[in-house]
């Protein structure tokens, strides 16, 4: 095994192949080291993040360092099928890689059985692992923007399944009508860990059985969101209008947690002190889900006695009574709104996401244990529209809260902003050179940037050291991932579990609220806390 550092509360373990990550996984499943609170397997890592005030790093290397890998996992009773149309685009350059005709990759795909190895990525992609010995198939060399749901698709030795519409390096050389992810199901993830996996080729199954027929795309049919009408509401229930919604508001809590298994990331909120502070203001669990809202521009007239509290971002808010009286309201503070009151939030200042939260919370239903809404994976509350109308929960007792001091500091477009990391797990993917760049330029946030991660982009792109693919492996939340342009994205909230792209760094937990409200425009400088070196079970202590 490799220990390497990946942040303060995680560290990632390598090992020699998948046999031996399958036998680590199993075994620390069976028994959880104390302080453990995720596992994210991969290719031939799992990433383990703990909580610092349980255990050590130190602690946990020894703990792991320690078990026993030669074990072997008993491959699961189920058997799933799945039907492909073998019409992919790059079937042919797949076969001519191989050296052998379409007829033979077929032929090869669907005559190996497959098992699920791990899951991420996105919510519902399993990692196939077994197949034909001569499948080892190189990503596209330029990955594409978009790969529709169902498609079928091979990179090194693994085969997948897309389980919806989105960027991504592997070959296609299929599709399927299958939903691999379907929250009306019991069970989202069709594919599990363990399960075994065969594909069926429908243009042969239907020669050999006339009877045989499945349709395409029946599924591919957005799904209805909820009532957000005034006809959902109950009889005297308050409820808040939107009347505009800015550039995007979202539902968050503080995360979907433990859904790892099923490729599913925590998501939540982008500033965690912020949303917690919205939640305390107005009487609610600090838990409760809130909007957030980017940007600024966003409207809501109360319909009945609410009472509100908006945190985060410096933005200037206002209130409009129904007779036309409008008055400025302050941040961190609790406000009263009578029946048609209209609240506004403006364009920030300083930081970019700003945080709503009402008395009593929202009456809405969580998805997966949260209300947190993931736009990568597309799990959780669709984004709120105009004319939307937000129940409110009944309160028994109103809380009275004492208003708070606003954060000071928070960053602005133009200005540099200084966040401390920690380097690994791959500095050594990179030249000496590309290190101190890394760390001595600074890095504009462009306007690709969004929940899933900022788009940074700097004079000297990072040069790699080890050019070869890098198996997928778990990605950290603050996670710097280095794609081949050399341009770095700082991993957010709504990140993927896994990537195949070697991390730099990764941004301190103490650090992320920050980078959660860094607005397009501003410049990043990072501040290695702990340089870059190999974590050893033998060491008494941690590295410094």
């Amino acid at each position: 095994m490799r220990f390497l550092p990946v942040s303060l509360n995680a560290i990632l373990v390598e090992l020699a192949d998948l046999d031996q990550t399958l036998a680590l996984l199993a075994s620390l499943q069976r028994e959880l080291p104390a302080g453990v609170e995720e596992l994210v397997p991969a290719a031939r890592t799992i990433l383990v993040r703990f909580r610092p005030a349980v255990t050590t790093i130190d602690a946990l290397v020894r703990a792991i360092a320690g078990r026993d890998l030669s074990a072997r996992i008993e491959r699961s009773s189920t058997l799933v099928e799945i039907p492909v149309h073998y019409d992919g685009e790059d079937l042919a350059e797949v076969a001519q890689i191989l050296g052998i005709c379409i007829e033979e990759v077929i032929a090869r795909h669907t005559g190996a059985e497959y098992s699920v190895a791990f899951t991420g990525f996105a919510p519902g992609f399993a990692y196939l692992s077994g197949g034909h010995p001569g499948f080892n198939v190189p990503r596209r060399q330029t990955p594409r923007t978009r790969i529709p749901a169902g498609a079928v698709a091979l990179a090194g030795t693994f085969s997948g399944v897309y389980p919806q519409a989105s960027p991504g390096g592997w070959q296609i050389i299929g599709i399927t009508p299958e939903a691999m992810w379907d929250l009306g199901r019991e069970q989202p993830a069709l594919l599990q860990p363990g399960y075994r996996v065969r594909f069926v080729d429908i243009a042969a199954r239907r020669a050999s059985e006339p009877g045989y027929a499945i349709g395409i795309g029946e599924k591919d049919v957005a799904p209805h969101g909820p009532d957000r009408t005034a006809a959902s509401l109950a009889p005297g229930q308050a409820a808040l209008e939107v009347r505009a919604t800015g550039l995007q508001t979202l539902f968050q809590d503080l995360g979907r947690h433990g859904q790892a298994g099923q490729g599913v990331s925590a998501s939540g909120a982008m500033d965690q002190a912020a949303l917690r502070t919205a939640n305390r203001l107005v009487g609610n669990p600090s838990d409760s889900a809130a909007l957030e809202t980017a940007g600024g521009g966003l409207q809501l007239r109360s319909l009945g006695e609410t009472v509100v509290a908006v945190t985060g971002a410096e933005a200037p808010v206002s209130v409009r009574a129904v007779d036309g009286r409008k008055w400025s309201v302050a941040a961190y503070a609790p406000v009263a709104l009578a029946y048609g009151d209209m609240l506004t939030i403006g364009q920030p200042v300083a930081g970019t996401r700003s945080y709503l939260a009402v008395r009593g919370g929202f009456a809405i239903e969580p998805v997966l244990a949260s209300c947190a809404t993931d736009t990568l994976a597309h799990v959780g509350p669709p984004a709120l529209s105009t004319g939307d109308v937000l129940g409110v929960r009944g309160v028994p007792v109103q809380a009275v809260t004492a208003p708070e001091v606003a954060p000071a500091g928070l960053p602005v477009s133009g200005q540099e902003v200084v966040l401390d990391v920690v380097m690994g797990p791959r500095t050594d993917w990179f030249t000496v050179a590309a290190v101190e760049n890394f760390c001595a330029q600074r890095w504009e946030v462009t306007a690709q940037s969004n929940r899933v991660g900022l788009r940074l982009a700097g004079a000297v792109p990072l040069e790699r050291a080890i050019t070869h693919e890098l198996p997928s492996e778990g990605t950290a939340l603050g996670a710097l991932q280095v794609p081949p342009s050399g341009q770095p994205v700082l991993f957010l909230a709504d990140h993927p579990l896994t990537g195949g792209y070697p991390v730099i760094a990764t941004v301190a937990p103490y650090h992320l609220d920050r980078a959660g409200q860094i607005p397009v425009g501003a410049f990043l400088r990072f501040n290695p806390i702990r340089h870059f070196s190999e974590l050893s079970a033998e060491l008494s202590e941690e590295p410094k």
